[in-house]
């Protein structure tokens, strides 16, 4: 094989590994590696001799790798890109509740339509709520089924029976 196709492996695989680092994605950077890889492979006499020389590019690419990763971290470039404040609730920042776990099983009703997340309403509490991909009109009643963190998964509830909770939840979408 000629010395040029050699060269424009070489050269293609080392511009596709340098384009990967604005293109990100991956394919960009196999086909690199992948070019580069047999450009070696089209350099050598025998097999055993390219998975020698393939094997030894690799660690030789992971140490550099490492390498630059750990020396990032401590020069002044780093600092530029990582963020040091921190945001505090004197600055504004609301933390979310620490636990909606309380409002599990409870019954509420949709202030707005939930399609599948909106506002509802449970005992004067305002939440914002999900449901599991249906959809709910507002003024519906709704029940509690989990709580994932901040997010509140709800379900339509079919009215039963009239309690004391109905006339409470009639009053709030009257």
């Amino acid at each position: 094989m000629g010395t040029g196709l050699i060269v424009a492996l070489f050269v293609s695989g080392i511009v596709l590994l340098i384009l990967e680092i604005f293109v990100p994605g991956g394919i960009l950077g196999l086909f690199g590696i992948i070019a580069l890889i047999a450009g070696i492979m089209q350099t050598v006499d025998t097999l055993a001799q390219g998975v020698l020389c393939v094997t030894l590019l690799l660690i030789a690419l992971a140490g550099f790798f490492a390498l630059c990763f750990r020396m990032i971290q401590t020069c002044r470039m780093w600092e530029r890109i990582t963020l040091k404040t921190c945001q505090t609730q004197k600055e504004g920042y609301v933390l979310p509740k620490k636990s909606l776990a309380i409002f599990l099983g409870k019954q509420g009703i949709t202030l707005s339509q939930l399609r599948p997340s909106g506002t509802a309403d449970f005992c004067g509490e305002r939440l914002d709520v999900v449901t599991e991909g249906t959809f709910v009109t507002s003024g519906s009643r709704i029940k509690v089924i989990a709580v994932e963190g901040t997010r509140v998964i709800v379900r339509q509830v079919k009215p039963e029976h009239h309690d004391e909770s109905d006339s409470y939840l009639e009053s709030i979408s009257g």
